[in-house]
């Protein structure tokens, strides 16, 4: 009953930690493209191929749905790859609706026409990728009408957290912020458009001030999961052993995970 949950790195960690949480019956299949990472610098047809494989390798582990932890490969990946790639008993799940579904207040599964939504002026923070592939704002445009949507590509902010660098990630997190506010000076929501970013969320709010609210992913992910997994009970693979696989060194991304996470984690070769 095992399901897949995929990221370039270690930001999807904070996806798992939350959805492990809410669903602790359920072994999870964790897979970092440490190796290939960070993918946000990446051209599209590369995060495709390299997120097609990671997929068919949750695929061999038992897992029949698997989670994209990954802003960047949800953004630029997953509608081509449910298009054109995906088995009919397959089913390869992204981060941003559930995002969008908790910022325009609506419903799982709600399909009625875009309206007017409360939030006007929404700051998108996520790295170069996601920002160039316009993913958020296509799928926000599906639900909700009105709203000024102001990007800010947070270039260098994965890498320095993969490194364990948090000095300068926040360094880095404030000066994008600023960059940002220099453009909308008065966002009345931000959203954290990266698995890595909620490690940072303090330092985001911070720069951002106590009227914005910043919206993270892990916990709305989790809900939005055992939601699906209430309605389609069937899509629980095969598998049944939890396990951390990545394409990196198993011993050095171990020692990240365990930092990242404050607690033992430990990685085989995928």
């Amino acid at each position: 009953m095992a399901v897949g949950v995929f990221d370039s790195g270690l930001g999807g960690l904070t996806v798992l930690d939350a959805v492990s949480r809410r669903l602790p019956e359920v072994p999870f299949v964790y897979f970092g493209d440490n190796a290939h990472a960070p993918y946000g610098v990446r051209t599209a047809d590369d995060i495709y191929n390299l997120t097609c494989a990671a997929v068919e390798r949750l695929w061999a582990e038992g897992c029949d749905l698997v989670i994209l932890a990954c802003n960047t490969a949800s953004a630029a990946a997953l509608r081509r790859m449910q298009e054109s790639w995906l088995p009919a008993d397959k089913r390869v799940l992204g981060v941003f609706v559930p995002l969008i579904e908790a910022l325009t207040e609506r419903q799982w599964g709600d399909n009625s026409p875009p309206r007017e939504v409360s939030v006007k002026h929404v700051a998108l923070f996520a790295t170069p990728a996601t920002v160039s592939s316009r993913a958020f704002q296509r799928e926000l445009a599906f639900r909700a009408i009105g709203v000024d949507v102001e990007a800010q590509p947070c270039g260098g902010v994965v890498d320095a957290i993969e490194q364990g660098d948090e000095i300068l990630a926040e360094a880095l997190v404030r000066s994008h912020v600023e960059a940002l506010k220099r453009r909308m000076p008065q966002p009345e929501a931000a959203i954290l458009g990266c698995t890595h970013y909620p490690l940072m969320e303090k330092t985001f709010q911070e720069a951002l001030g106590e009227g914005v609210r910043v919206y993270s992913q892990a916990k709305l992910v989790a809900e939005s999961l055992s939601d699906y997994l209430e309605r389609r009970p069937e899509m629980l693979g095969s598998g049944t052993v939890p396990k951390f696989l990545t394409t990196g060194d198993p011993v050095s991304v171990s020692a990240h995970a365990t930092q990242f996470l404050r607690r033992g984690i430990k990685f085989e070769k995928a």
